[in-house]
């Protein structure tokens, strides 16, 4: 009876310890599975992506300057 009982305790604490990490980790699996989902999946083509992504919306750090900025400020560094 001993055995049986520390059997099922392990098996509980197994369960309730799987439960725990998939509620922490959520979102990390949830783009882990669909990333698994997507390489398995022999229709999809990664060519094909119409979506707007996160990347898509945030502008440059560093964006390009016009001609005439950049000899704006070079032609006001000279004056001085």
């Amino acid at each position: 009876m001993g055995a049986v009982t520390t059997a099922l305790i392990a098996i509980v604490a197994v369960a309730l310890g799987w439960c725990t990490i998939e509620i922490a980790c959520k979102p990390c699996l949830e783009r882990g599975r669909e990333a698994i989902d997507r390489n398995l999946n022999p229709d999809y083509d990664s060519d094909e992506q119409t979506t707007t992504t996160a990347a898509d919306l945030h502008a440059p750090l560093n964006p390009p300057k016009a001609e005439d900025d950049a000899a704006a400020s070079s032609t006001a560094a000279k004056s001085i």
